[in-house]
């Protein structure tokens, strides 16, 4: 691999202060879904390091460094994943859940600027963000989830293929296909290589499906969490090993459940289906021995609910490790290629997976409750020569910082918009933390109905976790040193009374910091907002638009005072009002990710008018508006990926130019008209229009001097005219 020239000043700097040679290295990101690292043998007290060791995995840390307090920003798939492609948390970058979210690749992300400093970069595997990847010369991704057998991969033209094999297999075997292309070239590389294992349903690959047999495994010792001392919320999860695993999916059962009060229903083993009539016959095999003798037990009333319970236990955790073997196996292939061809010696090679898993703590088998078990993420990272061999950090990491971290080793600029910390400076000295090193990372969940888990967010330190419950209002405080299993909340402890104090206060300065406020965090309304918000979605259904409007009372009233304006200029132009009134931009953000976008991908202009409640109603502080309405026209990039955005500046309110709510929308509209790139986002302010001479607004076009009335519409429209025929209309 050769080197490559054009290196920033500050990255130069840098990598020559650092005693790191001005050749940039190869990155090669290895990625899971839903590893814990309790799974991984070269983290300490793991349950099954003698049992089921990951060797590939551990060589990374043997030669490279084991970070131990790594910590995810929201522990579901999607987001953490598209927290570490943009290095924001995930109320900034957008994607907040695998429901309702889509990933807008437009947004700044470290492929793309790599591959602008002069990268050549791939990603091949699981990529679960609804949109195809941006910034990437090579992409071949599993659709959705994906699956263990006989995958599909989408194809750069967005076509699908089927592969025969393992996933795990096959995902190795592309990304050494890769790897062995882009080592012809004269540019460094960047791939991320990313497996579906270890995502339920575990589907091993065969030469693994009797591994474990005859052998019981241990169980955490929460296993039977009654979750006392803690908030109540706890006990209306459904991830539960003993009520929520499913009779087909996940115990590999087929038929009909002859057991419904233990197992749950409805959701068949779809792995299964994808098979060979051949290997249906070898799958089945691999477990009728003791699905047989499960059933006869039940039937002969053997088991209690606690028996049952640990049966599901064996099943369940026998098949996630299964699965993680091919992926380790398939992760030493890749580092054998590596050393046998020498890109090891400028390669930093890094492993991680997007969260943790509880892996029956607390009695659960998902993630997302900011619980260690799936707060913490793996990290382990190998660069010869730059990393001492066998280092180990307690340093406090988060996956915000893998962006800034690449993009420094490559001697790249670091946007000022991530939020996360390079990690060279901990590479350099052996994972010790620097001066000014945080003290805290911050958590945030904001609820989907996967798993009834409720929302809450928080923060944890190197001694204690502090997490609110905005459902049930109240905190959980946790002292890591003393209960490290997290069993009881001593929020309400006198003796805790100080450190409560200082983390409620923490908490208060991280969102702060992490620019955590209300104009970004989508939230619905009351009941009539919700039916407005349901007939717009509905006739978004049942009808591609071409042009939309987007807003509040301002935009609604196009059915009003605007109503044959609107007829004029837009009655044949396949238009769609998406306006209600009162609406602040985490309004408009909850709807365009909850049904008023569908069916609107091939939509060719949408106008955006947002931000004068967030100014009338709060007062709130112009750069938060900005966040709101930057999260907004991201969302529109995402799902309508065709469409201009005209993004309208907030239009004058207040009779007079010095009425302060009149100014607040000025220095609005300066932020977000930055949001202009005269290739998506369209930027127009035509403010001015609406005022008189000495910049009155008159009554004849806004009578309160907030709505227009038949004027104040006619001049909307002649205004954004030029623009809308300019785009195709």
């Amino acid at each position: 691999m050769k080197p490559y020239s054009r290196l920033s000043l500050l990255g130069f700097l840098l990598i020559s202060n650092w005693g790191f040679s001005a050749e940039r290295p190869n990155i090669l990101f290895l990625f899971s879904d839903d590893h814990a690292p309790n799974a991984i043998s070269c983290y300490p007290g793991g349950l099954f390091d003698e049992i089921s060791p990951t060797p590939g995995i551990d060589r990374i840390a043997k030669e490279g460094m084991r970070f131990d307090r790594s910590y995810c920003t929201n522990a579901i798939c999607g987001p953490s994943r598209a927290s570490i492609l943009t290095g924001q948390h995930s109320h900034l970058n957008g994607f907040i859940d695998n429901n309702s979210s889509y990933f807008d690749g437009l947004q700044t992300t470290f492929p793309d600027l790599l591959r602008k400093a002069g990268y050549t970069t791939a990603m091949i595997g699981k990529w679960h963000l609804h949109s195809n990847p941006i910034g990437f010369d090579y992409w071949e991704v599993l659709p959705g989830q994906g699956a263990y057998y006989n995958p599909d991969f989408i194809q750069m033209d967005n076509t699908k293929k089927r592969f025969d094999g393992h996933c795990n297999d096959l995902v190795t075997e592309k990304g050494l296909t890769w790897l062995k292309q882009a080592a012809d070239s004269d540019k460094p590389f960047m791939a991320m290589v990313q497996y579906k294992a270890p995502h339920r349903n575990w589907a091993p690959a065969f030469r693994h499906l009797n591994l474990f047999d005859g052998t019981d495994l241990p169980e955490p010792a929460t296993l039977f969490d009654d979750y006392a001392n803690r908030s109540s919320v706890l006990k209306e999860h459904e991830m539960g090993i003993y009520k929520h695993m499913y009779w087909g999916h996940d115990m590999k059962f087929d038929g009909k459940n002859p057991f419904p009060a233990h197992f749950s229903s409805g959701l068949p083993d779809r792995q299964f289906g994808r098979l060979s009539e051949e290997d249906k016959k070898i799958y089945r095999a691999a477990y009728d021995d003791e699905n047989t003798k499960l059933i006869a037990d039940m039937k002969a009333g053997k088991l209690d609910q606690k028996a049952v319970t640990k049966w599901k236990y064996q099943r369940y955790i026998k098949d996630y490790l299964r699965v993680i073997r091919s992926m380790d196996e398939g992760i030493t292939k890749i580092l054998d290629h590596l050393d046998q061809t020498g890109l090891a010696e400028n390669t930093i090679v890094i492993y991680s997976s997007d969260q943790g898993f509880y892996l029956g703590e607390h009695g659960w088998y998902d993630k997302r409750w900011m619980f260690e078990e799936s707060l913490m993420m793996p990290f382990v990272v190998r660069w010869p020569g730059k990393i001492k061999p066998g280092s180990v950090s307690q340093a406090l990491i988060q996956n915000i910082d893998y962006a800034p971290t690449f993009l420094e080793a490559a001697g790249a600029e670091i946007p000022s918009s991530m939020q996360g910390k390079s990690l060279l400076p901990l590479f350099k000295a052996s994972g010790e933390a620097p001066s000014g090193w945080r003290d805290s990372i911050y958590y945030r969940y904001s609820g989907e109905r996967t798993h009834a888990v409720a929302a809450h967010d928080g923060i944890r330190t190197a001694d204690h976790k502090l997490f609110w419950v905005p459902k049930t209002k109240e905190y959980q405080l946790f002292d890591m040193k003393k209960d490290p299993q997290e069993m009881k909340s001593v929020h309400q402890d006198p003796a805790y009374t100080e450190v409560f104090t200082k983390m409620k206060k923490k908490l208060d300065d991280t969102r702060k910091k992490y620019r955590v406020h209300s104009a970004v965090i989508g939230e619905p309304r009351g009941a009539g907002w919700l039916k407005r918000h349901s007939s717009m979605s509905t006739k978004a259904k049942n009808k591609k638009h071409d042009l939309l409007f987007i807003g509040d009372s301002i935009t609604q009233s196009w059915e009003g005072p605007g109503k044959d304006t609107w007829n004029k200029y837009y009655g044949e132009r396949n238009a769609l009002n998406l306006g209600i009134s009162g609406d602040r931009t985490e309004h408009v953000i909850w709807r365009l990710n909850n049904g008023n976008l569908r069916n609107q991908k091939k939509a060719k202009v949408a106008v955006v008018m947002i931000g004068t409640n967030n100014t009338g109603h709060n007062k709130q502080a112009p750069s938060e508006v900005k966040d709101g309405v930057n999260r907004i026209v991201s969302t529109l990039r995402a799902r309508c990926p065709e469409a201009k955005i005209l993004l309208l500046g907030v239009f004058p309110r207040g009779l007079n130019p010095d009425d302060p709510k009149r100014k607040n929308n000025v220095e609005i509209n300066k932020l977000i008209s930055t949001l202009h790139n005269g290739e998506r986002i369209h930027y127009l302010d035509i403010s001015d229009k609406f005022l008189n001479a000495e910049g009155i607004l008159t009554k004849e076009v806004m009578p309160d001097a907030l709505h227009p009335k038949e004027k104040g519409y006619q001049i909307w429209a002649e205004a954004i005219e030029p623009k809308l025929k300019e785009f195709g209309l």
